[in-house]
């Protein structure tokens, strides 16, 4: 069996990654689990239900857990460090997630990520920390489709890695978005909108930040930063689309004019599933696309008056090695305070774009210059907020 850490283990995607393990029993040795410590009681229980011998809670004890009890950031990036033969699914929300992300490459192990926030805040120190060609195996259902297309083509140096291909015959990524639950409004139609009308998504379930984020499009935007750093591909060559029914997750337009996508129900069964078993697909996983039944898939351009977000972070991603880090961290500042009903909906990119226009030249990456920026971002939100 495959030793395998799941970090993030009681939120949506770490959820779901336990019912792969439950449909595939003798595949994986869950070894440990990590959790903010928000949901003790379910983070107990599965430990319990997979003998899990530790787990790392970020605040706090796990009352009734016998086993090994790690804490904070450092027992996170410990568990990560555990598997250097196996595998470490981060399904943690937010930037927390970098140092574990750096922890679990650094160990040699597989990274299944879906913590966008550690390639939007950390870059090129994600980058630099891979000790072997395709040791991440991307976990976003868009990230994932242009991994599977990307599969399709020609891999230079004999690489089978899903984030390395050889770029001379890519001519652009295409990145879906279901346009959330604003699709074609103006921007003058947004301005009375309220959090729990942000929090409806039409057709993903998702925690609370990325659902707001989804529906101004900054998840969208976090996503192109991504991108462009996993696949090593210029943003100018990813262009974004509006595709509400989420069934071609993303495309890869080659030169010679053909595109390949990657088409299923919106699942996020499936793409968690291939991160843990790439380059083998397990049975399944997901229902098929009834292609027997009528259908229509649609494509609408993205309106950047209404839902700037994605030019910001186009711009921080240009700007320098830490504007993306000022962009997400400042984001998330905002995010909480519109959920709090202290700021306005159109105030989130609005907030976000002034701090982004604040922020000084910065050449130097690093954990501590990430801290720093995060900490300069958010407090300086708070500012403009205020």
């Amino acid at each position: 069996m495959i030793p395998l850490v799941i970090l993030g283990s009681t939120g949506s995607i770490g959820t779901q990654a336990l019912d792969v393990l439950r449909s595939h029993p003798g595949r994986f040795e869950l070894v440990g689990l990590g959790a903010g410590g928000g949901n003790p009681e379910l983070l107990a229980a599965q430990a319990a239900e997979f003998s899990v011998p530790a787990v790392a809670v970020a605040t706090g004890e796990l009352p009734g857990f016998s086993g090994e009890v790690l804490t904070g950031t450092e027992g996170m990036c410990e568990l990560a460090s555990r598997v250097p033969d196996g595998i470490v699914l981060n399904g943690i929300t937010g930037s927390v997630g970098l140092r574990p992300t750096l922890a679990a490459l650094a160990s040699g192990a597989r990274l299944a990520l879906a913590n966008k926030e550690s390639l939007v805040a950390g870059g090129a120190l994600v980058r630099e920390a891979m000790v072997r060609p395709g040791q991440i195996v991307p976990v976003d259902s868009e990230h994932s489709a242009i991994a599977q297309a990307l599969a399709s083509g020609r891999h230079e140096k004999g690489l089978t890695s899903p984030t390395l291909t050889g770029r001379s015959e890519v001519s652009r990524l295409i990145l879906t978005a279901s346009g959330g639950p604003f699709r074609g409004r103006r921007r003058s139609e947004l301005a009375e909108v309220t959090p729990e009308q942000a929090l409806d998504h039409p057709t993903w379930s998702m925690g609370p930040v990325v659902t707001i984020n989804s529906s101004t499009l900054m998840n969208k935007g976090l996503e192109l930063i991504e991108a462009a750093l996993l696949f090593d591909i210029e943003p100018e060559r990813i262009t974004p689309v509006i595709h509400p029914q989420s069934v071609i997750h993303s495309m890869v337009e080659f030169v010679d004019g053909s595109t390949i996508a990657q088409a299923s129900p919106p699942d996020m069964g499936l793409p968690i599933a291939l991160g843990l078993s790439w380059p083998e697909r397990l049975a399944g996983v997901a229902r098929p696309c009834p292609w027997d039944e009528p259908t229509a898939w649609t494509f609408e351009p993205v309106d950047h008056e209404a839902f700037p977000a994605l030019r910001l972070a186009a711009a921080a991603l240009a700007a320098g090695p830490l504007h993306p880090a000022i962009l997400n961290a400042a984001n998330e500042e905002c995010v909480a305070a519109f959920i709090a009903g202290r700021l306005g909906y159109l105030e989130i990119t609005d907030t976000v774009g002034k701090v982004l226009a604040m922020a000084g030249e910065a050449d130097e990456l690093s954990l501590d210059a990430v801290t720093r920026a995060e900490d300069w971002a958010r407090a300086t939100a708070r500012k403009v907020m205020a």
